[in-house]
């Protein structure tokens, strides 16, 4: 079949649209990229600009700030009513007997408790006193509780010396005061050994079957700072019980009237003591410390 010159150029024309048509976009040129970038910064400044007249027109406008609508006030008569109506209620008096009753047992089981913890950790450091026939002469017969002879002493203080101290002061049911625990307060241990061997009847004697000297040990800071005693040994004669917890004590906790320093045997500070004023505190220690 013949073609005609016209029809080739039509085709030919045809095959250059087809190729313009399917050439791809990263056969774009260089400046089209330029161009499309350009247009896109300049459309993102005009955005920053259009918001920063936004920001601006926003904090010179005089608009008060929102507030918070005021509470309106109670109505009396409702608040009466309801004081009225909590007064009226009544407790229930066997709820409340029951829990008296709750609260009591629960005392008495925590002070089961805590007798039976210290008994045994007593019985493992050997301090628990086997029974009252092993101290029978050891202990005297009751004494005035009006004033109790307070020896203020320390751990630093040599063994053979407190052992002498706790002997006369089992005989005055009197008192060892030491100001704080060998090792600091948070260890138990080095100042329980160290009742044991000032306590013991026998120094030679080890476990919870060695008796015990009826004299009592303790360790208060307090009783120190209330009486003012720097140095030991130091005298003084309390007035009631010189172990009270400190959660029953005040202001107003009886103390001794006088306080009598000095390195000397009981029965010589006790002397001092009557000396300085307390006769009347010291008589019925050194009655007991006589019929030795």
């Amino acid at each position: 079949m013949r073609i005609s010159k016209r029809s080739a150029n039509r085709c030919a024309w045809l095959l250059v649209g087809m190729a313009l048509a399917s050439t791809p976009a990263w056969a774009e040129s260089p400046s089209t990229k330029q161009s499309a970038r350009s247009r896109v910064q300049a459309e993102g400044d005009a955005a920053m600009e259009r918001m920063k007249r936004a920001v601006g027109a926003a904090k010179k406008s005089n608009l008060p700030a929102p507030a918070i609508p005021a509470r309106p006030a109670p109505d009396p008569s409702l608040l009466r009513r309801s004081f009225e109506g909590l007064a009226r209620q009544r407790s229930d008096p066997t709820a409340m007997k029951r829990a008296a009753a709750d609260i009591t047992a629960a005392r008495e089981a925590m002070a089961a408790e805590r007798e039976t913890a210290s008994r045994r950790i007593a019985q493992a450091l050997g301090l628990e006193q086997p029974e009252a026939k092993a101290l029978a002469g050891a202990a005297p017969s009751s004494l005035n509780k009006g004033w109790v002879p307070v020896l203020f002493v320390s751990s630093s203080m040599p063994v053979a010396v407190l052992r002498t101290y706790a002997a006369d002061l089992a005989l005055v049911s009197g008192v060892l005061a030491f100001r704080g625990m060998p090792g600091g307060m948070a260890k138990v241990e080095p100042m329980a050994r160290l009742s044991a061997q000032i306590l013991r009847l026998d120094p030679g004697c080890e476990g919870p079957d060695c008796a015990m000297r009826n004299a009592q040990i303790i360790v208060d800071p307090l009783v120190f700072r209330e009486h003012g005693v720097t140095r030991v040994p130091a005298l003084a004669m309390i007035p009631g019980d010189p172990a009270q917890p400190y959660c029953e004590r005040d202001e107003t906790s009886p103390r001794a009237a006088h306080i009598v320093y000095g390195d000397a045997a009981l029965s010589g500070l006790l002397a001092e003591y009557g000396r300085v004023g307390g006769k009347e505190e010291i008589r019925d220690a050194l009655a007991h410390l006589a019929r030795r």
